[in-house]
């Protein structure tokens, strides 16, 4: 694998006279720039020493290692050093690696919103020496472009406003600055309407045509879905059902899935899933598999699993460390081209394929002479094809005269040779740093594979990744850390880390009943309370108390492409109260839950994952304490049998004579369930009493399935 500072022509790098500032760090974004005339400094004292000392702006630059258009920007602008010129004389650039500090990112981000009405990255923000935002952009191109100012005039300009006009500068930093710093009161107890507005509000927006959410672009917000399949079950709402499936069916089909080598793009430039940008996330992977499996459990659809079971193979194939942490992402970019890794010529399918497998290949996944894919810049088909799926098998087989079987059989020969010879392509840059927030998604959605598909190299993985994270991501006090690259942790976690991990655990300990997990997971969830929480209203913000590198401590509500670390803690806190029996996490998601009233107020479809946890709270949720014994069904036996339901507001735990006292350390309310004359019990419980003990499969399911009914005809 390509190392990231390795990125660009050898010989244009010999040209350059030295690196800057960045060759020192670890992150592969800013190592991409370490080589830019543009003398750029990483976030911290010495560039707000410097911009104190010689009275001048900060010119703060946030991107990411795969992101394209940050690619773009730094070829035309950065690596420019007629730019470079202006932005070293006037101003003191600052590069942020925003997976590396995602607080920076989002306080900014805001304040780019505020200041411009837009986001995304390259977010350019314009600072006073004292980190307060006066001026935002995001890409902005060298020359200027259909009325849009290039990069040169922007920043003449920004330095001529700042000797004659400061005054107005400062003025606006003091309002942005004052506006970030805004707190969210707490607001009024959520009620069970809630739910039900975010469901209609949904959909309205839902497009019945392509599936997914809105117009152009497209995200996938894979937590829609599972908020979405919560709600079915809820209210027995159908048709929560069929814009889950519609969505599943259209992204997986669409060239926003790797039809080749699986794993899904970040997002759809259409409307109908065709076009992606073409950079694969981990926390994508993580939250696309969940929704899958979980859609999988409730409908016993095949093909969501194996789209789940696809996605979880990319992930350990592609994305694993050797010390078993997961990577943070793939390029869209391949030799300064997007998605060129990914898109075919017909004469090269032709070329590859027997005349059966590639007519059969070339229809089912639409490949044409003239291509499908549309080149961004020029608007001109280029003859290469994303590939991707116009209909299901079974209908496409009938059209070429063959069984769905052959035709099934010809696309996977076809799949094997294709995604054999694209490795033989330059792959793109694979952004090997381990972050612990997003790792901790993807050990929650490999332990769920690992229960609902019975894969024991999920659990392995999944528990091998939280080994490395709790043992190799701590700093000499024990605290955990945010990043791990080239032998080296280091960044002090965020709330996202503590909650996002949390979650993982909670999720490996109902994969393995390994007390140990649910163990690290509460130790987890005292350091979060301790560093994090709001004691005046409530609420994790986003950085500890000790970092005091920000001009406000913010909190995070917004589920976006990721789930805001309040959203998953409020999940949390209600699903240690059950697996605990622990009342104090309860009361503190209550707290939470006011936090996001009035935002829930004006959009409730906008924070999906804390509606998942509402609905554990309004839903009818219960533990299963399953006490193995000699006689009867087994405990393994009761334990399949749930799983092979959708049970998304139940916890199980298992308790044996081998974890029998270290599970009572942690869910003390399960010292005193034993076994029954000998045979394995299970003990229903809810809201904090337990019922007389059943002891078989088939009782267990009866009363499971009746309490299940019992609580939606109360909702």
């Amino acid at each position: 694998m390509m190392e990231p500072e390795q990125r660009g022509d050898a010989n244009d790098r010999q040209e350059r006279e030295r690196p800057n500032r960045l060759i020192h760090e670890v992150s592969p974004y800013l190592l991409q720039h370490a080589w830019n005339p543009v003398e750029w400094y990483a976030w911290g004292d010495e560039a707000f020493a410097h911009a104190a000392g010689e009275d001048k702006p900060i010119f703060l630059s946030i991107g990411y290692a795969t992101c394209h258009w940050c690619h773009v920007m730094e070829r035309e602008s950065f690596e420019d050093p007629e730019v470079a010129g202006v932005l070293n004389t006037h101003f003191v650039p600052v590069k942020v690696d925003r997976e590396e500090r995602p607080d920076i990112d989002a306080l900014y981000m805001a304040a780019g919103q505020m200041l411009s009405g837009k986001g995304g990255w390259p977010l350019n923000v314009f600072l006073t020496p004292e980190k307060q935002p006066f001026f935002a952009m995001t890409y902005m191109p060298r020359e200027r472009r259909f009325g849009t100012p290039g990069i040169i005039d922007i920043l003449e300009e920004i330095s001529r406003l700042w000797r004659e006009a400061r005054p107005e500068l400062l003025r606006t930093a003091g309002l942005v600055a004052a506006h970030l710093s805004r707190e969210t009161g707490k607001g009024r107890r959520l009620q069970r309407t809630t739910l039900d507005a975010a469901y209609h509000e949904l959909l309205l927006r839902f497009d019945p045509t392509n599936g997914g959410f809105g117009g152009a672009p497209k995200f996938p917000l894979p937590h829609i879905l599972l908020f979405l399949l919560r709600y079915s079950q809820l209210k027995g709402e159908e048709r929560a059902i069929s814009m889950v499936d519609k969505t599943l069916r259209s992204m997986a089909m669409g060239g926003l899935y790797d039809q080749l080598g699986s794993g899904f793009h970040r997002y759809s430039t259409d409307t109908c899933w065709l076009v992606p940008h073409f950079e694969k996330m981990l926390y994508d992977q993580a939250l696309h598999i969940l929704a899958y499996t979980e859609a999988y459990q409730l409908t016993g659809n095949e093909w969501y699993g194996t789209i789940a079971r696809e996605s979880l193979e990319y992930v350990l194939r592609e994305m694993t460390s050797p010390q078993g942490g997961f990577f943070s992402a793939q390029d869209a970019d391949t030799g300064g081209e997007e998605g060129g890794y990914y898109l075919w010529t017909k004469k090269e399918v032709e070329d590859l394929l027997d005349s059966e497998t590639a007519a059969a290949a070339c229809c089912a996944w639409h490949v044409t002479t003239a291509g499908n894919y549309i080149d961004p810049v020029t608007g001109e088909r280029t003859g290469r094809n994303i590939l991707h799926l116009t209909r299901d098998i079974t209908d496409l087989a009938p059209g070429m005269g063959l069984s769905p079987e052959k035709v099934a059989s010809l696309i996977e020969a076809a799949k094997k040779t294709l995604f054999t010879a694209r490795k033989n392509r330059a792959p793109p840059l694979t952004d090997d740093k381990i972050l612990a927030d997003w790792n901790g998604l993807t050990i929650a959605a490999l332990a769920k594979g690992a229960r609902i598909f019975h894969e024991e190299r999920y659990r392995t993985a999944a528990a091998r990744a939280a080994e490395f994270i709790l043992g190799s991501m701590k700093n000499a006090d024990g605290q955990l850390l945010h990043r791990y690259r080239n032998g080296r942790a280091g960044i002090t976690a965020q709330a996202a880390d503590y909650s996002f991990l949390i979650f993982g655990l909670t999720e490996l300990y109902m994969a393995t009943f390994d007390p140990a997990h649910l163990a690290a997971a509460l130790s987890l969830q005292e350091s979060l309370d301790s560093q994090f929480w709001d004691p005046g209203n409530g609420g994790y913000f986003t950085a500890a108390g000790t970092e005091n590198d920000l001009i406000a401590r913010q909190k995070e509500f917004y589920d976006g492409a990721i789930p805001s670390s309040n959203s998953v803690a409020f999940t949390n806190l209600l699903r240690l109260t059950m697996l605990t029996g622990d009342t104090s996490f309860e009361g503190r998601a209550s707290d939470l839950s006011r936090l996001y009233a009035d935002h829930l107020a004006e959009a409730p479809a906008a924070y999906p994952f804390f509606l998942s946890g509402l609905s554990l709270l309004f839903g009818p949720s219960s533990e299963v304490v399953i006490v193995g014994g000699e006689e009867g069904d087994t405990a393994e036996e009761m334990v399949d049998a749930l799983e092979s339901r959708y049970l998304p507001f139940t916890v199980i735990l298992l308790k044996n004579s081998k974890n029998e006292d270290a599970l009572a350390k942690v869910a003390p309310f399960t010292r005193d369930l034993g076994a029954i004359e000998g045979k394995t019990a299970a003990y229903l419980c809810n809201r904090h009493s337990c019922s007389v003990p059943v002891k078989g499969v088939k009782e267990l399911l009866l009363v499971v399935e009746k309490e299940k009914d019992l609580k939606r005809l109360w909702l």
